[in-house]
């Protein structure tokens, strides 16, 4: 049977087509719309790259537009609690994927019907000194029956800790950050 989920995903402020024609094309990805007001015009932008590049794009935090501008699916950051999203006509194809940090959110998650839980953060970032650490993340993920995706801190140098972790996949955004150039004439 066929996984529709990506093992790997990253998160992206803005757009910027080169940075995403540097990924990996199985790396799926998350468009945090905190900061920027996207319009819908630049939603569809967003969205209309990352298809015509073969990648998948979720948006975060707005289930609406996510339907509405034709992306993958959505990503529910932990601190949306809000657990009316049953009334919305979604495509069969279109996922919805969240965050947690306890167990307090992991139920929330499941009762806004995620496919993906991502359980963060696992090791120290800029933003976050206080983590979870291995032990604690395979705890945290024994409380759910859904997937779940390590996410947070994840570096070179802590990379082979990740095969003690009980996860569907990982996401991270300094480790798929790349240097390169993007291939000529790609778009």
């Amino acid at each position: 049977m066929h996984n529709k989920y990506f093992k790997l995903f990253t998160f992206i402020d803005t757009f910027n087509k080169k940075e995403i024609l540097n990924f990996d094309i199985n790396l799926g990805i998350i468009l945090r719309n905190y900061k920027n007001n996207f319009t819908i015009k630049n939603l569809a932008e967003i969205k209309n790259f990352c298809k015509k590049s073969g990648r998948k794009i979720y948006l975060a935090n707005d289930l609406k537009f996510a339907i509405s501008c034709g992306f993958d699916g959505v990503y529910l950051p932990s601190f949306n609690k809000n657990l009316n999203f049953h009334n919305y006509s979604k495509r069969k194809s279109f996922s919805i994927i969240g965050s947690a940090h306890n167990v307090q959110e992991i139920k929330i998650k499941e009762k806004q019907n995620v496919e993906l839980i991502f359980i963060s953060p696992l090791f120290p970032t800029k933003n976050y000194q206080k983590y979870l650490g291995v032990c604690k993340f395979n705890l945290l993920s024994l409380n759910t029956n859904k997937k779940v995706i390590a996410l947070g801190g994840l570096r070179k140098n802590n990379i082979q800790k990740l095969n003690c972790l009980k996860k569907s996949g990982i996401a991270a955004i300094t480790l798929f950050q790349v240097k390169k150039k993007a291939p000529e004439g790609a778009f």
